[in-house]
This record gives structure tokens, C-alpha cells and sequence, in this order.
């Protein structure tokens, strides 16, 4: 048997599309049928060469954020990562990243291992077992990944964003910290913006005010929990601050969450939370690309700046249900925008692109 994969090459390239033979599975691994795979912002900036910076030449199958089925188990395999049994044909969401467990970062507990994505995007989709992304019709998981069964009452259009936009969003919120009564400014309605909207509200925000320049997104935002919005257009930085700062009593905010990935709002951002108040850095993954900031702000203001990737074992299954609890107040189906077929992968790349859209999957088996 075989299984098709859209491969990325080249800066620039449109997907080609290989076949390769579904590999045998490891004892303490898994083979799955990905059901769903979603355009993520950085799956946006690998293509144009930003993020890590992806050497040309080499072969890749790009994407992270996906849901599927278990196709074939591992013998040793009896349980998911928190004990639940699982078998070959239920639906898992897991981590699509692994921690090397021998560097620094391992070794003081930070999940931000800078050797997490060697079986991914540091491996030729050339080599076996060949599925290494979720632009595919199967994915790989191997031994050290965390892998969550998906409650029945969960549709993979809710799940297909958890191992990425909410599983990073509940991280950082906990690590930043919520507290109740917070006033919380999100810069940028994005998914990672909406999540932090309705996550920032269930952890008992008092107010949430969300930046973005669609009105698309604004209006969705107030359905995600946003107390009010602010289309910032056009509006210069000073504007902008100025308009946070009148809308909290004139001392800024207690949070401050950037999900835009634009290195000019850091400074702004900093500005606009009050003085002891907490920024905290997600959207931002490119490398070599700077933004103005005033230090003085931070240290004069002693405010608190957390910069953080990826998140530990306890998320997924906290997000799962978070999902079920939630799912009545809040629209999540409508965080993904618009479907694809990944035979259409190229035209759903197009499409992401141009920002309209809110987060576009890709089906597999479409």
C-alpha cells in the first residue's frame, strides 16, 4: 500500500505531489490516517522562508496542526499518554513534535527543545517511514509523542486546531498567568487570538479588549468573549496605545498578548500594559526580523515579557475539555474559514495568504 503526500522543495515552488509506501510501525509506535490539516500562520511563513529558515533542496512534508485515525498500532502500544486504551481505528490528536530529552532546555523542563522538529522539518520526506507532516494522507507518530483518544462528541473540524493554536494558547495564558478581574489586551483576531478571547474570558478576565485590522475578525472576536474591539487601520502606534490607555482608567492593561507574527506592535504592545503589568510574546517566530523597542518601557515600567513555543504533556488533554465544557458559548466550528482537498493544497496556500481567511484546512480524503 501506498499514500500520497503534497512535498514541499523550494522557497517560491508550489507543492509537488509524491507517492511513498506505508511504512511498518515500530512496536511503540503508530501509523495515522489524517483526517484533517489545517494552514497554520507559521506554515504561512515557512513558505516564504520565514520561521526556522528551511534549507532548499530537501524534501518536506510541511504542516503540524492535524486530527486523524489510527490506522495501524504498534504491539506495545495499549494506552494513550494519559491511560486511556486505545486501538486501531479511534480518532487522536497528539503533539506533532518531540523532545529530545538531552539538550538544556530538556533538562531544566522547558518544552521549547531546540531539537523538537528533527524528525520533521529536518528530515527529507525521502527517508522512511517517509510521512513526517500532515500534508498528507498519513502521519508517522513515533515513540515519545503525546497522544490523546478524541471524545466521540468532539467533529475533527473542533479538534483539528488542538495540537497547535489551542493547545500553545492555553500554555501561555497559564504560564503568563490570568488573574481574575485582569483587564487583557490581544493584539491581532486570529485563531490564536480568538483562543485567547474565549480562554482569557472562562479564566475570569475582567475585560478583554482585541486589536486587528479586519472587521471580520473584530466582529468574531466579540462572539470569542471580546468585551470591545478596536479596528487600529491606519492608526498610528501612539493612537493606539492612547485608545488602550483610555479604556482602562488611564494605566494600561494587566495583560497584554501579541498574535499578530508583525515585529512593529512589540513596542506598542509594551506601552500599552500599566506599569507591573505582563506582555506576552507568541505570534513572532521568524527569525531576523526586528521591531522597535524602548527598554526603558520595561524596565522603568517593570513589566514582564514572556516569550514562549510549543507546551508540556497536561495541555492537549486540558484543551480536549475545555472544548466540551465551552462548546455552547463560544462558535469554534467557525475557526476554520474555509476546506480544501490537499489535492488543492496550492490554491488553499493562495487563499491563507491573502488573510481573508481565518484558518484554511486541507482533507485528505476529499
Amino acid at each position: 500500500m501506498t499514500g500520497k503526500a503534497a512535498v514541499f522543495t523550494e522557497v517560491g515552488q508550489p507543492f509537488q505531489f509524491r507517492e511513498y509506501p506505508l511504512p511498518d510501525v515500530a512496536a511503540d509506535a503508530m501509523l495515522i490516517r489524517i483526517t484533517m490539516a489545517n494552514i497554520c500562520g507559521s506554515d504561512l511563513h515557512f513558505v516564504r522562508g520565514g520561521g526556522p529558515g528551511l534549507k532548499g533542496g530537501m524534501p518536506r512534508i510541511l504542516g503540524h496542526e492535524m486530527v486523524g485515525v489510527i490506522e495501524r498500532l504498534g504491539r506495545a502500544v495499549k494506552t494513550d499518554t494519559v491511560g486511556q486504551p486505545m486501538k486501531e481505528g479511534d480518532r487522536v490528536c497528539y503533539a506533532y513534535y518531540r523532545p529530545c530529552g538531552a539538550c538544556p532546555a530538556c533538562w531544566h523542563g522547558i518544552p521549547g527543545c531546540p531539537h523538537r522538529y528533527r524528525h520533521w522539518l529536518e528530515t527529507s520526506c525521502e527517508e522512511p517511514p517517509h510521512f513526517h507532516g500532515a500534508y498528507g494522507e498519513y502521519y508517522y507518530l513515533r515513540t515519545g509523542q503525546w497522544v490523546y483518544r478524541i471524545p466521540d462528541t468532539l467533529p475533527d473540524r473542533i479538534v483539528s486546531p488542538v495540537n497547535c493554536a489551542l493547545a500553545q494558547m492555553v500554555y501561555a495564558l497559564h504560564r503568563i498567568g490570568v488573574t481574575l478581574g485582569d483587564a487583557v489586551v490581544i493584539q491581532g483576531a486570529g485563531g490564536l487570538g480568538l483562543y485567547a478571547c474565549a480562554l482569557a474570558r472562562e479564566m475570569g478576565a475582567g475585560t478583554i479588549l482585541v486589536l486587528d485590522i479586519l472587521p471580520d475578525r473584530l466582529a468574531l472576536a466579540e462572539s470569542f468573549g471580546a468585551d470591545a474591539t478596536l479596528n487600529v487601520a491606519g492608526l498610528p502606534a501612539r493612537d493606539r496605545v492612547a485608545a488602550i490607555r483610555e479604556r482602562t482608567g488611564g494605566h494600561g492593561a494587566d495583560l497584554v498578548v501579541e498574535v499578530t507574527g508583525s515585529p512593529e506592535v512589540l513596542g506598542e504592545g509594551i506601552e500599552m500594559a500599566r506599569v507591573g503589568g505582563r506582555v506576552l510574546w507568541i505570534g513572532n517566530i521568524n527569525l531576523g526580523q526586528h521591531g522597535t523597542v524602548d527598554p526603558g518601557q520595561v524596565v522603568r515600567g517593570s513589566r514582564t515579557i514572556l516569550g514562549l513555543v510549543v507546551y508540556e504533556p497536561w495541555v492537549i488533554p486540558r484543551a480536549l475539555g475545555f472544548l466540551q465544557r465551552a462548546g455552547g458559548r463560544y462558535p469554534f466550528d467557525q475557526i476554520i474559514s474555509h476546506t480544501f482537498p490537499l489535492s488543492a493544497i496550492n490554491e488553499a496556500f493562495a487563499v491563507a495568504a491573502q488573510r481573508k481567511a481565518l484558518r484554511v484546512s486541507l482533507l485528505p480524503g476529499a
